[in-house]
């Protein structure tokens, strides 16, 4: 490989005009992967009921297709109007042909994305271990946004970062295979031991299976080490933002949160720093 794609003088701006890009294709998946899922569970759904289909051909709805177009006019989005960040600034965040608002969540994730990704480039360079963290950090960001949306974390995603982070650690990227591959099962496991003694306490159910996947793919980059920390991390974060909402009368206690947002946060924070802090915490102890 290239030594300038190694050390972070010249990664990091590759990575973060690349991470650019990937952020306005995360809008893609954030906001259709979920109705992609909802569509085809309702054609299982219609199938074991034995309904029977339309005769024309349903309409194709992937990533891809149809193409993106404005929901108030239907006008259709030109490359041009679809440049990450830029296209909404010269936009003024307002459809070119009704001029409907366009949210500002777009460019905040393709920003977000595009710093999280300069960083990365800056810390790890673009060899093995920066490129798996760019993979790492891209996922998480759909993760995050589709869970706020939906309390949904897909399998097609939670489930080959379990792989990806297994794989990587083969070759011991973050941590000995052993590491990986125990933290795998203590971050699913661990999750799914409180869910079902929550819900056998109070009949209700906690937390998602999607919540064991992701800490399952986190223990498998990190390893058992950066577990502890994570669902620390995460556990307090969850516990003051819910009584902060509640405080504001917007949302009951008991209304649930999703949990995903907190655990893909926790474990990124968690995966990149998380020996320093460890090392930070025990040097308090020391004294």
């Amino acid at each position: 490989m290239p030594e300038f794609l190694l050390d972070g003088a010249l990664a990091w701006p590759i990575a973060a005009v690349l991470s650019l890009m990937v952020g306005s294709f995360l809008n893609v998946v954030i906001l259709r992967l979920p109705k992609m899922m909802e569509l085809e569970w309702q054609a299982e759904i219609d199938e074991a009921a034995g309904k029977e289909t339309a005769d024309s051909e349903p309409q194709t709805f992937n990533l891809s297709k149809p193409r993106s177009r404005c929901n108030n006019c239907g006008h259709m989005i030109t490359w041009y109007e679809n440049v990450p960040v830029i296209s909404w600034l010269i936009l003024r965040g307002k459809c070119s042909t009704c001029s409907t608002a366009i949210s500002a969540r777009y460019p905040l994730i393709e920003a977000l994305t595009a710093l999280l990704g300069g960083f990365i480039g800056w810390q790890y360079g673009l060899g093995l271990e920066g490129a798996a963290l760019l993979l790492l950090t891209w996922s998480l960001i759909a993760l995050t946004f589709i869970d706020i949306d939906h309390q949904l974390l897909p399998d097609r995603i939670t489930l080959p970062l379990v792989w990806l982070g297994l794989l990587l650690n083969t070759q011991e990227a973050f941590t000995p295979l052993s590491s990986a591959v125990w933290g795998a099962a203590i971050g699913y496991l661990s999750l799914w031991t409180v869910y079902w003694v929550f819900k056998l306490l109070t009949g209700k159910e906690g937390m998602g299976y999607g919540d064991f996947k992701l800490l399952a793919a986190i223990g498998a980059f990190g390893g058992v080490a950066v577990l502890p920390l994570t669902i620390l991390l995460s556990s307090v974060v969850g516990v003051v933002l819910t009584l902060a909402i509640s405080a504001t009368g917007k949302r009951s206690a008991s209304e649930p949160l999703p949990f995903g947002p907190y655990l893909a946060i926790a474990g990124w924070v968690a995966i990149i720093w998380g020996g320093e802090i460890n090392a930070w915490y025990l040097g308090l102890l020391m004294h």
